[in-house]
């Protein structure tokens, strides 16, 4: 089949058309910047694509990719716990669904593959902890997940082929972006989150078998489905557990904090980060993660690829691939980055 890869050149964009092509697919990649393709898709043999140059907001650009497709897979998207950003991504994650799905059923493709988030099934504090329903979160980016999963659904209860997948938070190796794990992981090995919060950490899922996945789902006459990829959820404090055995740091103990008090000054944060350019080590938005996605069922996922690789590998490799990518300073891989480089036998 050919297959149109919104968002191509991110993290999940490019392990899932790297996937795809393993798979025996044609791929093409609709890119704003098609000189981000090449440097993307390096680290997974440089496998061969088109790529069509448009934006996922621009209604001809998306037609036009389209053309002589048979499924597409929805991947473009704005992630950022930066409140800041908090309009353009209720604008691109909504309005780029709406286009694309719109679009690819209009055309008869089948499977039209939305890419959505399990942050998207937030209910709010108080709400019914529900994955079969829609979300209602507070803050930016699940609020913008949520609107666009809303869009999704309608387009499925029309009986289009919209299959929608809700990856956990994507750890492993090989980030064009380097975006929030890069982030996530500079706060936790930097001692950026001296808080021992009661809630649990967003659940960790391996890009690479996120993205075998919806290489997977790449199947016609299936109809409309909902696939959760949530893979390991740790508690906070086990997180910090297994980073300290993962990389031998004797990383500093965390101060218990109640909630009220951690959603204050995630609150307070968010207010200084309107005036402040660097970016605070948290916001509102990773707190709401942190406290309010509900446990999912991700056995279909691994009916379709197996079982995920240990959540101890994922964030190794996600380490290391950041160490060495120079994102992180080589002392915040302990004796990981000693382990790795040293001599076989």
């Amino acid at each position: 089949m050919k297959v149109l890869v919104t968002g191509g050149t991110g993290f999940l964009g490019s392990h899932t058309v790297a996937a795809l092509v393993r798979r025996g697919h044609a791929v093409r990649i609709l890119a704003r910047s098609p000189g981000r393709v090449a440097p993307a898709l390096a680290p997974h043999g440089s496998p061969a694509v088109e790529v069509e140059r448009g934006d996922v907001l621009d209604h001809p650009s998306v037609e036009a990719a389209l053309e002589g497709c048979d499924a597409v897979i929805h991947a473009a998207n704005v992630f950022s716990t930066d409140p800041r950003r908090g309009d353009e991504m209720l604008s691109l994650n909504v309005k780029s669904t709406e286009l694309v799905l719109g679009a690819a059923a209009a055309r008869g493709l089948d499977p039209i593959v939305h890419v959505s988030s399990v942050v998207a099934l937030i209910r709010g504090r108080g709400g019914e902890d529900d994955e079969t329903l829609p979300g209602e979160p507070r803050t930016p980016y699940p609020r913008s997940k949520a609107a666009a999963d809303r869009v999704a659904r309608a387009f499925q209860e029309r009986g289009a082929p919209v299959v929608t997948t809700y990856p956990g938070g994507l750890y492993g190796p090989h980030d064009p972006g380097a975006g929030e794990q890069t982030q996530t992981l500079r706060g936790f090995l930097l001692n950026r989150y001296p808080l021992l919060m009661p809630g649990a950490f967003l659940p960790i899922a391996d890009v690479r078998w996120v993205a075998e996945a919806h290489a997977a789902l790449v199947e016609p006459g299936r109809g409309p489905r909902r696939v959760n990829m949530g893979g390991s959820r740790l508690a906070w404090d086990a997180t910090f557990r297994l980073l300290r055995e993962i990389t031998g740091r004797r990383l500093p103990q965390l101060l218990p904090t109640p909630r009220w008090a951690v959603e204050a000054s995630a609150r307070a944060a968010d207010a200084a980060q309107r005036w402040i350019p660097v970016r605070m080590p948290f916001s509102s938005t990773s707190i709401e993660m942190c406290f309010a996605i509900p446990a999912v069922d991700d056995r279909t996922a691994r009916s379709l690829v197996g079982e995920p690789p240990p959540v101890e590998r994922t964030l190794a490799d996600g380490i290391l691939w950041n160490v060495r990518a120079g994102h992180l300073p080589p002392s915040a891989a302990g004796r990981l980055l000693e382990r790795a480089e040293a001599p076989a036998g």
